[in-house]
């Protein structure tokens, strides 16, 4: 990517935000744009990372046998209606409702009532279970308190996955297999996650787990053992029957040893039983040739709020211990390397650009600074605001084929030939 057609100009950052510096930087430098409360768009780099993550979800889920599919986001009323959801999500205001002369429609909060209509047609018999299915797509939300630019918004991408049994045995093991998945998933990010025993809420079913960063930043208050590395939802303990709960389904009988401590809320897990086959007819064809009720697990992951905990969790600091940018995890940084080269120089500038073409032939995404009339000074620092994993500088320093590459989350320098340079971005 040539930075000059991006459009962007030399970045100055004033009163970041206190609590998300992350997100206000992406905010300032023009990296997310807000259109109004909870409604933001994503330019190049921020929407890449995105991307990332989605394909490194996708290729586990894959692994771990769960099939891709791509529900509407519009859907007819009477979906909701029979599962008995619409009145509660139209009443507190989170479904918002489109009226046309076609019918009525509303705009998918969550989509258990459309992959239920989608597994009626496909998973008729015994013989096609068990199956997972899952899609990454835009929820809408009518969130009253949005909070945290993109990790409380009014739209936003989500995983959403589903799997379908004949019995809660069945649906314990896709349970345990979906588990198991996003913990590799989350390892991949680089993000430190903990999965707690958490409160099913209106999702209903028998055991839910929510996998939480470790967080001032975080809505949600924990109790945590660091020794057992066992924790629980505060709102558990509302539960009048908390302590039979936490004994039969996690084997937790005494919590005095837990810590309180503010966490974020990325992903959560649900076993759901037949709560939702039985208001909407979610049945197969046994080996008795008997109509027996669909077992669900329902399983998110929140895209966008783990975006923002990507960069909020990879953020920098200068010398002078001001937030000045980011580096982001090589596995999900679009581009590996920032070219900066003294432009004024014909012959510098010239050797930076065939660095640029040999390394996009060799398939590695890589940034050049060739903005014009941007000192390199101003560049470097610029250059953290993309969260590039490396930069290299092409000045006077720079001599023959060999390149100084910078290191930028711990600062380390080499020196390097490019057959070595394309090595270690490979």
């Amino acid at each position: 990517m040539k930075l000059s057609k991006t459009g962007m100009g030399n970045t100055k950052l004033n009163n970041l935000d206190e609590m998300y510096p992350g997100q206000s930087i992406l905010l300032q430098t023009g990296q997310i744009i807000q259109y109004g409360a909870g409604l933001f768009g994503y330019n190049n780099i921020p929407l890449l990372v995105k991307r990332n993550l989605e394909k490194i979800i996708q290729e586990t889920l894959n692994k771990y046998d769960c099939i891709e599919v791509s529900l509407p986001i519009l859907q007819p009323e009477k979906l909701w209606k029979d599962s008995g959801r619409y009145e509660h999500y139209v009443n507190d205001g989170t479904m918002l409702v489109v009226e046309s002369n076609k019918g009525n429609f509303c705009l998918a909060p969550t989509a258990e009532e459309a992959m239920m209509a989608f597994a009626r047609e496909k998973l008729k018999s015994y013989k096609n279970l068990p199956a997972t299915y899952y899609q990454i797509g835009e929820k809408v939300r009518n969130e009253i308190r949005t909070r945290g630019y993109l990790l409380r918004g009014k739209q936003f991408p989500m995983l959403d996955g589903y799997s379908f049994d004949q019995d809660e045995n069945g649906m314990i093991q896709s349970y345990k297999n979906v588990r198991n998945a996003f913990i590799e998933i989350f390892e991949k990010t680089e993000l430190q996650i903990i999965p707690i025993v958490a409160n099913n809420g209106a999702m209903g079913g028998k055991r839910s787990e929510e996998f939480m960063l470790i967080s001032s930043q975080g809505e949600d208050t924990i109790l945590w053992d660091d020794n057992k590395n066992i924790g629980l939802n505060t709102e558990v303990l509302e539960k009048e029957n908390y302590k039979q709960y936490l004994k039969e389904e996690y084997g937790i009988e005494d919590i005095s040893n837990l810590r309180e401590i503010r966490t974020m809320e990325l992903a959560h897990i649900f076993q759901l039983g037949t709560k939702y086959s039985e208001t909407m007819q979610g049945n197969f064809i046994d080996q008795d040739g008997k109509q027996a009720l669909y077992y669900m697990g329902c399983y998110g992951i929140g895209v966008s709020r783990t975006v923002a905990a990507i960069y909020e969790q990879n953020i920098l600091k200068d010398k002078d211990g001001n937030y000045c940018g980011f580096a982001l995890p090589k596995s999900l940084a679009p581009y590996k390397l920032q070219i900066i080269p003294k432009v004024e120089n014909e012959e510098k500038f010239n050797f930076a650009m065939n660095l640029y073409d040999t390394l996009y032939k060799e398939g590695i995404e890589v940034i050049i600074d060739d903005r014009e009339q941007v000192t390199i000074g101003a560049k470097i620092k610029d250059s953290k605001i993309l969260g590039t994993p490396y930069i290299t500088v092409i000045g006077d320093r720079q001599e023959g084929e060999m390149l100084e590459i910078e290191d930028v989350k711990t600062g380390e320098t080499k020196t390097v030939t490019i057959e070595e340079l394309i090595k270690i971005l490979k």
